[in-house]
């Protein structure tokens, strides 16, 4: 079993959660590579780096069992961007907050280890998007948006399913979430939250003047046509966290990929566990008196 090591580390801190991850991987015999840019700011730590050469890696390929994405849910979406059409499972170990991709902790890692080593886990597999702008593609796990750029003035955006004229939002934005994103910028505009293997997609509207606008949750073998009206020459395009410009005059055509992305989830840290204790249902919020 081989597994690949990635996180983003900042050098300014004392990153003892990774060490404690490498003795942990290094205790259960299992072989692991970690991402160049994290070995180099590792590489003042000379005493992790002296017991034994880490080896490291530029790109992810199909000689890994696991990548174990180590920090928040952003860095997940990074690794999903590294596997690319790949199937290679992700195991998401968040440093702090539990995360709803990340949803296990580090202080976990042993008992980790020792599930992976003995398949006592689950997968769960996670639709992609993809949006073609002027012929290019780009993917994301979360959600693809559109908003307003230069301007304080709400932007027109007309929206079609399958060639078939759906509404004209006029808000600061239109965001397109997969399941795994309702969590995310989605849930914070109003969007409903959807179970991370359900085969549907969410619209939800940013900020939008026509009250009549609501979120709309649609089957994922959609394809959504986007074109822009605004006072600018050019809108946002955001992909979970790259943004880009494109031109009022460029359309964007999302619709699900072809590849997913595989969560190992295990019985103590499953999604639903995740959001129980996130929104803290379940629990007796009453103050005693």
């Amino acid at each position: 079993m081989k597994i690949a090591l990635f996180t983003k580390l900042n050098p300014k801190e004392n990153n003892q959660h990774i060490f404690s991850v490498i003795s942990s991987l290094r205790k259960a015999s299992l072989k692991f590579e970690i991402n160049d840019h994290s070995y180099e700011i590792l590489k003042k730590n000379k005493s992790i780096i002296n017991e034994e050469k880490i080896k490291t890696y530029t790109i992810i390929d199909e000689t890994f069992d696991f990548v174990l994405a180590i920090g928040g849910d952003g860095t997940i979406l990074e690794s999903a961007k590294l596997i690319g059409k790949m199937s290679t499972p992700v195991i998401g170990l968040n440093k702090g907050r539990l995360g709803f991709l990340a949803n296990s902790n580090t202080d976990d890692i042993n008992q980790i280890l020792s599930n992976i080593k003995l398949s006592k886990f689950q997968i769960s597999e996670r639709t992609i998007i993809k949006g073609i702008v002027n012929g290019i593609e780009y993917n994301a796990l979360n959600e693809i948006s559109v908003s307003r750029k230069n301007t304080t003035s709400l932007i027109t955006i007309e929206t079609k399913l399958n060639q078939q004229f759906l509404n004209t939002y006029w808000a600061d934005g239109l965001i397109v979430s997969t399941p795994t994103g309702s969590t995310g910028y989605s849930l914070s505009c109003g969007g409903p939250i959807i179970m991370p293997e359900s085969k549907n997609l969410v619209l939800t509207p940013i900020a939008p003047h026509n009250l009549n606008a609501r979120p709309l949750v649609i089957p994922d073998d959609k394809e959504i046509l986007i074109s822009i009206e605004s006072r600018e020459d050019q809108y946002f395009i955001s992909i979970d966290s790259d943004i880009i410009s494109a031109s009022v005059n460029s359309e964007i055509v999302i619709s699900k990929a072809n590849q997913k992305l595989n969560m190992v989830e295990f019985d103590d840290n499953s999604f639903i566990k995740s959001l129980k204790d996130k929104l803290m249902w379940g629990k007796d919020k009453r103050s005693k008196q």
